[in-house]
């Protein structure tokens, strides 16, 4: 058998009737309390504030100096007029058909410049040894005071009787006369010329000079 709630004791019934009424008493209790306290008085003044007023000194004005003029421009050169050209003096065009023209001929072949190996036994060698030209060497003055060292190398053909025929600088040390003392000191030392199979040849040889200052 179900049981039957009493209506007199469910409160979902009475729900809506608690809901009404406390909206209605917080209503009320809001209006009462807007109409007691109609004027609010948080009982502070504002003091008055002092205003205090700053005076500007007098700044020192900045002069500008004047920069110096931009420097004039260039003239533009006119060609002028010449008294000594009368007007009437013209110049005839010509025509230079320059396939009829035959090309220069080429330079001749230095053949002192050339360099030819000959075999030897025996290599060349300075009487005295390298140490011999290092004595004979002159250091040149402009090298001296702009203190450049260095070592040059020279190619000489040394004859079969000892003597320097001839020289080719190989490797330069700059234009201070560091290679022509070079050339110079190789030339005033006698040689020992080279031989091959006991006999004196004329060869080309590879000689060092040192440029080093004390």
């Amino acid at each position: 058998m179900a049981l039957k709630k009493n209506p007199n004791v469910d409160l979902r019934l009475k729900y809506k009737k608690v809901i009404e009424f406390s909206l209605a008493l917080s209503l009320l209790l809001c209006i009462l309390m807007f109409q007691a306290f109609k004027k609010f008085d948080h009982g502070k003044t504002i003091q008055d504030v002092e205003i205090l007023k700053f005076e500007a000194e007098d700044v020192p004005k900045t002069q500008q100096e004047k920069l110096p003029p931009p420097p004039a421009r260039p003239a533009i050169p006119i060609e002028s007029e010449s008294e000594d050209i009368p007007d009437d003096v013209t110049i005839e065009e010509t025509d230079i058909d320059f396939d009829e023209v035959p090309p220069p001929p080429p330079p001749p072949p230095d053949d002192e410049d050339e360099i030819i190996f000959v075999p030897f036994d025996d290599p060349p060698s300075p009487i005295g040894g390298f140490a011999a030209i290092q004595k004979k060497l002159q250091y040149p003055e402009i090298a001296r005071k702009a203190g450049i060292e260095g070592t040059v190398i020279i190619y000489a053909q040394i004859s079969s009787q000892g003597t320097v025929k001839r020289t080719k600088v190989v490797k330069p040390l700059g234009n201070s006369g560091c290679n022509e003392a070079a050339i110079k000191a190789i030339k005033a030392v006698k040689w020992k010329p080279a031989k091959q199979r006991d006999k004196p040849v004329t060869v080309w040889v590879s000689v060092p000079v040192k440029f080093r200052l004390k």
